[in-house]
Formats: structure tokens, C-alpha cells, sequence
């Protein structure tokens, strides 16, 4: 999987590679200069109102556990998918060790969290985004066909869709039945491990159980969740709405949905490349080209994109170092200082007899 990871980076790398130089490495930042500062700062601000948005939506699922907690692990867990050299898996990891260090960040409103807890409130999140991105992709597709009634986009996306939602489906199906199955994988591998080992994979299995039954106990709080979610879509394709205007190009916010929300499409599909290096761009100037855009100025988009994640990601990347760094000394066990060694006091002989 790791090999398979990098070679989709160096191909995504090349893809993108391509699209600059077939386009004009001048044109496309010409593009990117024309946003100027307060564009950019605008597409930021956007970012982070969106980013408010998917952390109200992520606690309407799991309402235990503090808003602000929520929303720092959500940030580093996209900083991490989007920042680092791996794909999504692997931001997924780094969110779940985020959201049980998060508490140092909330003070004193904040809350230990517990490995089983993190990653159980992690995939319920994922799962209430994946059915608002269903949504917004649907919507995504009813605004392009408006726009381009023979789209060449629309019947591929809409395959894709349905097979997103069957496997969504068979998610939703797991979480709440994943603790049976891990007890019967346990039992099958009863003879190969240890006793102790087996013991705390069946114990797991029920405390992980436990909590994905606490929270689709209530189907109303998923419902709502998903539909927040489903508003953060709409406001990332706000954020693409305003880059564009920014960059001078003439978009309605209907088409700022069919862009933003049919790459979203593509880009699930190539879930496993780093980034989406390359095909987000490919997918931009693809789509940007059906609404009269330029490549270039799709291709700046993109680019633009690249950097708002950067200047976000980043410094939350160094924020979350910080707190693992804290949260090890707090941790750490007091050594107490080593004592100064005394010599042991020489006593004389006793009368009558002779030292050795």
C-alpha cells in the first residue's frame, strides 16, 4: 500500500507537472498573482468559516464531547490528508492520535479521550460527511446538466455516486455490527494468539460497540449532522465562488456547485493518491473549461487552493507537535535525583586482633 501510495504521488506530481508546462508556467502565474493579497486572505477567512461549519457538524454526532476539541482535531486531520505525503488513510490515523491529545488544547473545558472513543467518533464523522458530500454531489450534477445538458461529466459522476452510496451503506452496516465481527475474528484466531491478547481484543470489541451504539442510537443527531455537513459543502463551493471572482472570472454560485462539487467526485474516487495531486487540478481545468473559464486561470485555482491549505495545515501541524510535546512531559514519569554516594565509615579492629 505504501509503494503503491508514492507511485500515485510521482505520477499525480507529473500530471501536475504537465498542466503547467502545457498551459504556460507565465500564464498560470499571472493567474495567481492577479488574486493579490486580499483575495487570498478572502479565500482563507471563507476556509475557516467552512471549517467552523464541519466542526458544529461533527459535534451534532457526538454532542459528548466539547465543540472546540471537535473542531481542532477536524483541522489537523485535514492538514494531515492534505499537508503530508499520505493519502487519506493516513490523515485518518493522525486525526484519531489528534483527538485524544486535543484536550490540552481546549483547557480546561476540554476531556480526556480514549483510543476506542477517538476512533469511533472519527468514523461516525467520515460517515455524516460522506452522506452530505452524497448530497452536495448530487446537487453538483443537477446544477451541471442545467448548465451543459450532454456534459460528458454527468453520467461517470453519477455511477460513481451510487457506488458511493452502496458503499457507504455496507460502512454504516459495519459500525453497527463491527463489534460482533471483531469477536468472531477473534474467536477464528483464538488458537494463534495469546490468551491475554485475545482477551483485550474482546474487550475492545465491546467498549468499541458500546460507544457506535451510543451514538446511532440517535438516528435524529445523524440526520442533522449529515446535513450540516452537507452546508460545508456548500460553503467549500462558496470558497471556490469567491477565489474565482477574485481571479476575475465570471461564475454564478450555481456553477461554483457543479465545479466544486463533481471534482469532489473525482477526487473521492482517487482517494489513495497524496494531496489528490494532479487530479485535482486535472479536474479544475476540465470543468472550469464547460463554464467558459480558462485552464490557466483553473489551473492558479488549483495552485491557490494548494496554498490556502498550506497556510492553514501548517501552522495546526505545529500546534498539534506542540501539544504531543506537552502532553509527553505531563506524562512522563518524575525520576527522583541519585543520591550522592557516601564512603562506609572505616571502624578499627577490635583490641586483640589484626586488620586484614
Amino acid at each position: 500500500m505504501r509503494k503503491l501510495t508514492i507511485l500515485l504521488a510521482f505520477l499525480g506530481l507529473a500530471l501536475l507537472t504537465g498542466c503547467t508546462a502545457w498551459l504556460g508556467a507565465g500564464s498560470v502565474m499571472k493567474a495567481i498573482v492577479s488574486i493579490g493579497f486580499v483575495g487570498f486572505m478572502a479565500t482563507v477567512l471563507a476556509q475557516l468559516a467552512v471549517d467552523a461549519i464541519l466542526g458544529l457538524a461533527w459535534h451534532a454526532a457526538c454532542r459528548d464531547i466539547p465543540f472546540w476539541q471537535l473542531l481542532v482535531s477536524r483541522m489537523i486531520r485535514d492538514a494531515a490528508a492534505s499537508c503530508l505525503p499520505f493519502s487519506q488513510l493516513g490523515g485518518m490515523v493522525i486525526g484519531i492520535r489528534a483527538t485524544c491529545s486535543s484536550h490540552l488544547f481546549a483547557g480546561r473545558r476540554g476531556r480526556t479521550i480514549s483510543g476506542p472513543e477517538a476512533a469511533c467518533a472519527n468514523l461516525v464523522d467520515i460517515t455524516t460527511e460522506v452522506m452530505g458530500q452524497i448530497l452536495f454531489i448530487l446537487t453538483a450534477v443537477l446544477c451541471l446538466v442545467a448548465h451543459q445538458q450532454s456534459s460528458p461529466f454527468a453520467k461517470p459522476v453519477i455511477i460513481g455516486l451510487v457506488l458511493l452510496t452502496l458503499g457507504i451503506g455496507g460502512f454504516i452496516w459495519t459500525q453497527q455490527h463491527g463489534g460482533s465481527l471483531l469477536k468472531r475474528a477473534g474467536r477464528m484466531l483464538g488458537h494463534n494468539m495469546a490468551t491475554q491478547w485475545q482477551d483485550a481484543m474482546m474487550s475492545s470489541a465491546d467498549s468499541l460497540q458500546e460507544r457506535f451504539d451510543a451514538i446511532w442510537s440517535h438516528p435524529r443527531r445523524i440526520a442533522e449532522a449529515a446535513f450540516m455537513h452537507y452546508i460545508g459543502w456548500l460553503g467549500s463551493a462558496g470558497t471556490i465562488w469567491v477565489a474565482y471572482y477574485f481571479l476575475g472570472a465570471k461564475l454564478s454560485f450555481s456553477g461554483a456547485i457543479a465545479i466544486e462539487g463533481v471534482a469532489c467526485g473525482i477526487m473521492s474516487v482517487s482517494f489513495l493518491v497524496p494531496a489528490g495531486l494532479g487530479v485535482q487540478e486535472a479536474a479544475y481545468i476540465a470543468l472550469g473549461s464547460a463554464f467558459g473559464i480558462a485552464p490557466s486561470v483553473s489551473l492558479g485555482l488549483s495552485l491557490l487552493r494548494r496554498g490556502r491549505e498550506l497556510v492553514i495545515g501548517i501552522p495546526m501541524l505545529l500546534g498539534w507537535q506542540a501539544m504531543e510535546m506537552r502532553s509527553l512531559r505531563r506524562n512522563a514519569p518524575d525520576q527522583p535525583e541519585p543520591e550522592a554516594s557516601t564512603p562506609a565509615p572505616v571502624t578499627a579492629p577490635p583490641s586483640g586482633e589484626q586488620s586484614p
